[in-house]
């Protein structure tokens, strides 16, 4: 049936078909573009939409102007983990990619910023342990660093007291490492690059005077109860000229090497520098940053991954990370420690502390060099651990710091 209006014949069933049609392409656009963001969302397009920082302590620019400048990474989701950025000239390395899987989105976000070309020269992992090796990995919402970029080179812990079989979080490790290698990345051990064997290298040129170094402590070859112990040990040293001479800084970067391993290190390395970087190692826990290595390397600047007070891993509140025991050994050496994030705790009505949020502390914080000139960049604050409300309320100030 039609009817006419105005010398036209209109046909409803033909309006209809319209409609249907409209109705059918209008969802079709819909679900395409819930397909779009879905699949953009894990392959991390719109990572770097977004990163806010305090303009007066952190300038991209600047930052991408420096030698060499060597960024620890606040983990994204509240726990305690290690990410250390280091961009060398054009070397771009990535130590440890902390604190879960799902922090590889903040981790690219990061990077992405310094580094444009898709493509991390060298990739380090310096223990298996979940905190510092869950980013390597995707899952079905993210993905993870080893699928985000080129890895030209692997570097890795030479043992493990992991059971792949036993530990998701080692296996799914081994099988990104694995992929990426089939894609065609190279993987040494620490103790191959410290032996200089299987194309491994005991030191590395990431820029002109700019060495990355693998130092030896014997838990690459020896048993140890401990899985931090196996953490792979690195020195950063960078050339500078001054007055005529040749100087150098030295940075050190050891994962969560405890007393053991410390011990060992400063055996097998009499001529350990001091430092004007030193990692605080295991998130800044009692157990590490002993008076043997401090003695030994003399810190200048130390920096701490770790949510301060999170009692993720503790209800001792002196224990909690950077701990009471870390602060009172490094105070004679240095007050400029500075710390990436912080937890808010309560106390809950079973009488347990219980994490309730965090937030940035120093947030990111970036040790840069030029021409033997030291600069820090912090994404949140610049204020010195000493200073901070957190450890006027939860530390005792060493008499070094008063």
């Amino acid at each position: 049936m039609s009817a006419e209006t105005n010398g036209k014949t209109h046909d409803p069933m033909t309006a209809q078909r319209k409609r249907k049609l409209f109705a059918a392409l209008s969802v079709a656009i819909v679900v395409l573009l819930l397909a779009l963001f879905v699949v953009g969302y894990y392959c991390g397009w719109f990572d770097g939409l977004v990163y806010r920082y305090n303009r007066t302590t952190y300038n991209v620019n600047a930052i991408l102007s420096e030698q060499l400048s060597i960024h620890f990474l606040q983990m994204p989701n509240g726990v305690n983990g290690d990410c250390i950025y280091i961009k060398a000239g054009e070397t771009d390395v990535l130590i440890d990619a902390g604190s879960r899987q799902n922090s590889a989105r903040y981790i690219s976000s990061y990077v992405n910023r310094f580094c444009t070309d898709g493509k991390l020269e060298f990739v380090i992992a310096t223990h298996a342990d979940y905190d510092h090796v869950s980013g390597f990995t995707s899952t079905n919402l993210v993905k993870g660093i080893f699928d985000r970029y080129e890895c030209e080179t692997i570097i890795q812990f030479a043992r493990t007291n992991k059971d792949a079989n036993k530990n998701e979080t080692y296996l799914d490790y081994c099988v990104a490492r694995d992929r990426e290698i089939a894609n065609g990345a190279n993987c040494y051990t620490a103790l191959e690059c410290y032996n200089n064997v299987n194309g491994a290298k005991r030191s590395y040129e990431l820029a002109e005077g700019i060495t990355m170094t693998v130092l030896y402590q014997e838990y690459y070859e020896t048993y140890s109860d401990k899985e931090n112990n196996y953490s792979v040990c690195l020195l950063i040293s960078q050339e500078y000229e001054q007055d005529g001479k040749t100087e150098r800084n030295n940075y050190l970067l050891m994962g969560d090497l405890e007393e053991a391993g410390e011990q060992s290190l400063v055996k097998c390395n009499p001529d350990l520098p001091e430092v004007t970087l030193y990692k605080g190692s295991h998130h800044g826990s009692k157990t590490s940053s002993n008076d043997v290595l401090l003695r030994q390397i003399k810190p200048q600047i130390v920096c701490v991954n770790c949510v301060a007070g999170s009692v993720e891993h503790t209800q001792n509140l002196l224990n909690t990370f950077p701990t009471q025991d870390f602060i009172n050994r490094i105070a004679p050496y240095t007050d400029e420690v500075y710390v990436t994030n912080v937890a808010q705790v309560k106390l809950n009505s079973t009488g347990s502390y219980v994490n309730t949020g965090y937030s940035p502390l120093n947030g990111d914080v970036v040790i840069a060099c030029t021409d033997g000139v030291i600069t820090k960049y912090f994404s949140n604050s610049d204020v010195r651990l000493k200073d901070t409300e957190w450890f006027k309320q939860n530390r005792n100030c060493p008499e070094s710091w008063s």
